[in-house]
């Protein structure tokens, strides 16, 4: 089998509001950048000897249409106005 094991990472961010929370993270993922990918969720395991990038130079090494393996954290509410978040935090020992 062959292994999967990411040389890179970046965090992006994104917020999007609509009518339906469909529509809403469709938005969040426009506005983090990441909405032309395919993304698929992975626990949250930093990947050993992995760089550290920004965002913009990781987002200019994909194609629209790539698979993108992603930690994800997400939250939702109809509520109109409510103050919402999620995150996802690194720790790096040193």
């Amino acid at each position: 089998m062959a292994q999967m094991i990411p040389s890179k990472v970046f965090f992006v961010s994104g917020i999007g509001t609509h009518r339906s929370q469909l529509g809403s993270f469709e938005n969040a993922l426009r506005n983090a950048g990441i909405a032309k990918y395919n993304l698929v969720e992975v626990s949250s395991i930093f990947p050993p000897y992995a760089e550290l990038i920004d965002k913009e130079e990781g987002l200019r090494e994909l194609k629209p249409g790539q698979i993108l393996f992603v930690v994800l954290a997400r939250n939702s509410s109809n509520e109109l106005n409510r103050l919402i978040t999620a995150s996802v935090g690194l720790a790096i020992p040193r």
